[in-house]
């Protein structure tokens, strides 16, 4: 029987930067059964900052909850299940602004969300597009913001927009022998031209000591996905 999504969104314009960093800082992280997935043999976390609109939990809307942030550190594993091998994400934190988003994806999904102030702007004009996002952490805001040329465009096969896009399952470290495992659903997405970005992050304060690297690094690439309709389907252990 197939199953009922668990939740259904949309995401809209998630502004990714891209960085190559030691897989080994991933490895307190890495799930059961999983292993990295690099590109060019190479191991990437993205920040990644995007809008939900019209969520709803299992049908329901619910009131104050349908619009908001979310900005996530991510990385990328991959999962062989039979002859299938699976691609998916793994997030390092995830920042909403509401409690009750934090307690339902961290009692639900076992994921690591933190309640943080957020904030957004998209501002388009003739021919660009500049997309901001900014959260409150400790007394300061970071911020990630990209200008794109106005016209998405289809993405490209076999290049590194599809690798970081085209992933659609999420894992979590459950314990030494837990994972879990959910599926996301969504047409393949169109990406708009960058032009430029900021990156106004103070990542060790954020994420840690062993994501202090971050703090000295250039992104490899950065990107700005028009994003879609979303199904989340529930979750199962492995």
């Amino acid at each position: 029987m197939e199953k009922r999504p668990f939740l259904t969104a949309e995401w809209r314009k998630l502004a990714m930067a891209n960085y190559v960093i030691d897989p080994s800082l991933l490895a307190p992280y890495l799930p059961y059964k999983t292993e990295p997935d690099l590109w060019n043999g190479k191991c990437y976390v993205s920040l990644v900052g995007f809008r939900f609109l019209n969520t709803r939990l299992k049908g329901y809307s619910i009131p104050f909850h349908q619009n908001f942030e979310e900005i996530n550190l991510r990385f990328y594993v991959t999962y062989k299940s039979g002859n299938e091998q699976k691609r998916g994400v793994c997030f390092i934190k995830e920042i909403v602004p509401r409690p009750a988003l934090t307690f339902v994806a961290n009692t639900i999904y076992k994921e690591n969300y933190v309640t943080l102030p957020t904030k957004h702007e998209w501002v388009r004009d003739k021919d660009s597009l500049q997309v901001v996002y900014g959260w409150k952490n400790k007394g300061s805001w970071d911020s990630f913001s990209v200008t794109a040329n106005g016209f998405a465009r289809d993405i490209e096969a076999g290049g590194d927009e599809e690798f970081i896009t085209e992933h659609y399952w999420g894992y979590t470290r459950l314990g030494n022998k837990v994972t879990s495992e959910y599926q996301v659903a969504h047409p393949r997405w169109q990406v708009y031209p960058i032009k430029d970005h900021a990156i106004n992050v103070q990542f060790e304060k954020l994420y840690g000591k062993q994501f202090g690297v971050l703090d000295e690094l250039q992104p490899e690439s950065v990107m700005l996905a028009e994003g879609s309709a979303i199904s989340v389907l529930g979750a199962a252990k492995i």
